[in-house]
């Protein structure tokens, strides 16, 4: 006879890991027609599971930002120089709204020979080195630049922008006038919220250069900064949740503890960035958390949770992240939707960069 649900449900779990083979105490190859009736409830067990793109759409009626991928495409197809006179503008505007930090000492260490160089050439071979990253040009800098992680390019074209006012690289030419696509873009900038800019000016900046390996290279990152004392961790308060691995995840890469942060998923778990795919696998998200999440303070507000097949449970936070480069002042609203399975292991998380700041307080089920 077939076996019972709840001893194939736990052989479900050795198959998936591995573990169960036709060798099964309970199923010998001397029994075929059991093996095949077996097989056949183990694969429709399986599509009952949670795959990463089910994880994917939990939550479905969260509003994102989807102005921010649509500025971003827009801007891509400009010229280099209306996109490099963009951000000049996007710079200047800003500057008048958002303090900007300037970046630390240990993370520019690695452009410094570069800007160095920029620094000691010509307006014209400036403005051709501005271009050629536009352009995504085969140049040594431009190769340079590719392997630099977010927060340097980052720091690299805040430093631009300073000499540029001080008139030691060379300016936007006077009476430069954007094209309509590029005024059109500038305006739509201005429009969205504060936290959303942030996100955009990213987006601008980071596939610039030449990548020949398209991201796969070895990434040049800033040094990792230390993970906070533990007496001097502050715990969060989710109005609504009281999960020890989303309240531990918060916590955790408030304090910049990424070694113990990683321990939360699962070896095969995924975490997908705003507006981009999963990042699978523990060794790929603990390269994320380095590069990108040093310093961020999140801010969670409040939330809810569902359980849902198999054991496994959904849990929908919205509040806000704060990063080093923008301050206290500024803070993106975004909501995390977490997916942990039977033992509380992360098996998928998704940030969401929220379409308005009223999305903070909807909870539609």
């Amino acid at each position: 006879m077939l076996l019972r649900p709840s001893q194939a449900d736990g052989d479900v779990v050795r198959w998936r890991k591995g573990l169960w083979t036709a060798a099964d105490k309970r199923i010998s190859p001397k029994q075929p027609c059991i093996k095949l009736q077996f097989e056949t409830y183990l694969h429709k067990r399986v599509e009952l599971m949670f795959t990463l793109e089910r994880a994917s759409r939990i939550f479905p009626e969260t509003r994102t930002a989807d102005v921010v991928p649509a500025i971003t495409a827009r801007f891509q197809l400009l010229s280099a120089e209306d996109q490099l006179a963009l951000i000049w503008y996007a710079y200047l505007e800003m500057g008048t709204t958002i303090t900007v930090a300037a970046p630390a000492a240990a993370r520019m260490q690695f452009a410094e020979r570069t800007l160095a160089e920029i620094k000691a050439m010509g307006f014209a071979e400036q403005s051709q080195v501005m271009c050629d990253l536009a352009n995504r040009a085969d140049t040594a800098i431009g190769r340079t630049y590719a392997m630099w992680s977010v927060n340097i390019k980052l720091g690299f074209w805040y430093q631009l922008g300073e000499w540029m006012a001080a008139g030691v690289v060379a300016p936007i030419p006077e009476g430069y006038q954007l094209s309509a696509n590029a005024s059109a873009v500038l305006s739509s900038l201005k429009q969205v919220d504060q936290g959303q800019q942030i996100t955009l000016l990213r987006n601008f900046v980071v596939d610039m250069g030449f990548d020949p390996a398209k991201g796969e290279g070895q990434r040049v990152m800033e040094p990792v900064a230390p993970p906070t004392p533990e007496e001097q961790r502050k715990k969060v308060f989710i109005e609504g949740v009281i999960n020890p691995t989303v309240n531990s995840y918060m916590d955790l890469l408030n304090a910049n503890d990424f070694d113990n942060l990683i321990q939360l998923f699962l070896a095969d778990g995924a975490l997908q960035p705003p507006f981009q795919k999963p990042i699978v696998g523990a060794d790929a998200i603990l390269r994320f958390f380095r590069e990108d999440c040093q310093n961020l303070k999140l801010l969670p507000e409040r939330g809810y949770a569902e359980p849902t097949n198999d054991g496994f449970t959904q849990i929908k936070v919205t509040g806000k992240v704060q990063t080093p480069w923008f301050g206290a002042g500024i803070g993106m609203n975004v909501a995390w939707r977490f997916l942990l399975n039977p033992e509380g292991k992360i098996y998928f998380v998704a940030i969401d960069l929220l379409a308005s700041p009223a999305d903070l307080l909807k909870f539609a089920r």
